[in-house]
């Protein structure tokens, strides 16, 4: 474990000299202080890590060393060749520079790790779309990728959802492609509207099946400055766990057993469970907890907790207690009056 870790340690150097001890400790889930005896410890292996103190400072290997730690294993060989997901590659246009980068890779690898890709292959295979839909690849996605890859801004224009089965007319705007994330089967642009004065910083997420036109923008010749701070996938989290809490617009008290509770994560979606199980209280003397559970709407609460049958008891909102009621009467009703027959 510590070997593995030292190895990756000394590459992450390498490959991005200056790296503070905070930033290493982040990379490698480890301590700060645990990143200095692991500096210590390659230093004691022959190999020259130097620390740098300063606002410019951090950690380097000696001018002209190169490592030799780059030689890949069985294990990390198909581990690579599982990184890159054949449909959206298809769906970019990168299918067959994709084929080609294999190509070169496998002609690189030693002889016993050239097994790695068709090992690989026959073991793992990732479906991305949802049941029983085939979205279309939208036609702007491979120019909109090459957009992202370049730092390109483009106009685009957007037909947004519509109301009571409107179509609006689509919106244009000039915006600068960030990335681009592939969604149970969607594809979205993640991307920056220049001099956006909002809370967000300009930042806006386009389905991009949406998007109806696209175009280099006008007037801007050169690629647009990157915000080296950016990170595609924290943004996509961060956005993706706002947009699931602007949906829970319902709050439900409940009370549950023991169980119930166990089994709450398995009916409710994340972010509303997360609240929830923040608003519990400790047990009652009869080991009952009571929460406030965010849902969408009354519907959508009435038939998750349903699942959760007698370790669920709605207090709140009277109308949803109600509707419970009158589920609980019609189920006694329905087995209350058991036959002879059934008591056997």
């Amino acid at each position: 474990m510590r070997a593995a870790r030292l190895i990756r340690m000394a590459l992450l150097i390498q490959s991005s000299p200056g790296l503070t001890a905070a930033a290493l400790a982040r990379e490698l889930e480890v301590s700060e202080r645990t990143v200095i005896r692991d500096a210590q410890a390659l230093q004691d292996a022959g190999i020259p890590v130097r620390s740098e103190r300063g606002r410019v400072g951090g950690y380097f290997l000696a001018p002209g060393y190169r490592t030799r730690l780059t030689t890949l294993n069985p294990s990390e060989a198909e581990t690579l060749f599982l990184s890159g997901l054949p449909s959206a590659l298809r769906d970019l246009g990168l299918s067959a520079a994709a084929d080609t980068a294999r190509l070169k890779l496998t002609a690189t690898l030693l002889p016993s790790l050239r097994e790695a890709a068709r090992s690989s292959e026959r073991r793992f295979h990732l479906d991305a779309p949802a049941w029983f839909r085939e979205p279309p690849t939208p036609d702007v996605l491979p120019e909109l990728a090459r957009a992202v890859w370049a730092d390109r801004a483009v106009e685009l224009s957007y037909a947004r959802p519509g109301r009571d089965g409107a179509t609006p007319a689509p919106v244009s705007r000039v915006v600068e492609p960030y990335g681009l994330v592939l969604k149970a089967g969607t594809w979205y642009v993640v991307a920056r509207v220049p001099g956006g004065a909002d809370l967000d910083g300009g930042w806006r997420t386009y389905r991009v099946d949406r998007v109806t036109a696209l175009a280099p923008a006008p007037g801007r010749d050169e690629p647009f400055v990157r915000d080296p701070a950016f990170d595609l996938a924290a943004h996509w989290e961060e956005r993706s766990a706002a947009f699931a809490r602007t949906l829970l617009r319902t709050t439900v008290r409940v009370r549950l057993t023991a169980r119930g509770l166990g089994a709450l994560p398995g009916v409710v979606d994340g972010a509303a469970v997360t609240d929830a199980l923040a608003s519990a209280t400790a047990p009652d003397s009869a080991g009952l907890v009571t929460l406030d559970l965010p849902a969408e709407s009354e519907e959508v609460a009435y038939d998750q907790l349903a699942r959760l049958g007698a370790d669920a008891e709605v207090l709140a909102p009277a109308r949803l207690r109600a509707r419970f009621h009158e589920r609980a009467a019609a189920l006694a009703a329905l087995y209350g009056a058991m036959e002879p027959d059934d008591q056997r």
